[in-house]
């Protein structure tokens, strides 16, 4: 019965398509049907969807333990915030991004970061899984309290060396002074590049091609593209707040012609607006 109902589950989770959609031929793909299946599930800017109710919502306690286990991995070295973000927001497909709570993800993110890095085998993880639901059946309390066999060391981990030597700084201020000079002032027009969508980016969709201006000269860090796969050998870069009209980016924009977007960009993703 209970491999009936997840077979039931399973089948309404796929996704709805307008479209038939099974393996399609080469010939069948143009660069728009790609760049469409390339897209991002969390760059939703744009996309039309229907009326949500939003509701004010207490974090429950695995939530919690959830986001300090991962604050505790970001300072153990193990990895870092685009890391997670791309474990957890990109990496897991639309349907569980869309589909699973928001620490959820990050559950699942922890727990693939920790095995893809050799921390603990995913024999080890399904026992320990397993171990858990078998004592809380035994037990009968909704909470366990964490019981850790081991308790790491932290120098075993190299990229600790990125948290040590941060302490009494911060990150980005860590990287200040690495990116060389800036490319743009503030008040320079300029145009985010259209570059192809391949794996993990969070320069938005809507804001390809589109003019604006820069408002800040922000700070130097590693680019999301390569801080977020643990490319900490490559050269940092500037990051710039630009503001956009609201009427360049939505057509049609129905709101005040004075209204503005600011979003955060790597120098990489900008050019010249001439």
């Amino acid at each position: 019965m209970a491999n009936s109902v997840m077979g039931d589950l399973v089948s309404q989770l796929r996704l709805a398509f307008h479209r038939f959609q099974d393996w399609a031929y080469p010939d069948e793909i143009d660069h728009a049907v790609f760049r469409a299946y390339m897209k991002t599930p969390h760059d939703v800017g744009g996309e039309p969807d229907a009326p949500a109710v939003f509701e004010e919502k207490e974090e429950e306690q695995w939530e919690l333990n959830t986001f300090v286990t991962c604050e505790v991995m970001g300072w153990r070295g193990i990895w870092t915030s685009e890391e997670r973000r791309r474990l957890g927001n990109v990496d897991v497909g639309r349907t569980k991004y869309l589909g699973l709570p928001y620490y959820g993800r990050w559950v699942l993110a922890a727990a693939r970061c920790l095995v893809d890095k050799r921390h603990i085998t995913l024999g080890e993880l399904i026992e320990r899984v397993a171990e858990v639901r078998e004592r809380r059946a035994t037990t009968g309390t909704a909470f366990l309290e964490a019981a850790p066999r081991t308790i790491g060391d932290g120098k075993a981990v190299a990229r600790n060396r990125h948290h040590t030597e941060a302490l009494g700084k911060g990150d980005p201020q860590y990287f200040a002074g690495t990116a060389g000079t800036p490319r743009f002032v503030v008040g320079d027009a300029v145009r985010v590049r259209d570059l192809p969508t391949i794996f993990y980016t969070r320069t938005q969709e809507y804001l390809r091609g589109k003019t604006g201006t820069v408002v800040k000269v922000s700070y130097e860090s590693l680019t999301p593209e390569d801080e977020a796969f643990g490319r900490d050998d490559q050269k940092p870069e500037w990051f710039y707040i630009v503001r956009f009209k609201m009427t360049d980016l939505w057509q049609p924009y129905t709101g005040s012609s004075n209204d503005t977007l600011q979003a955060e960009i790597s120098e990489r993703w900008l050019q010249p607006a001439t």
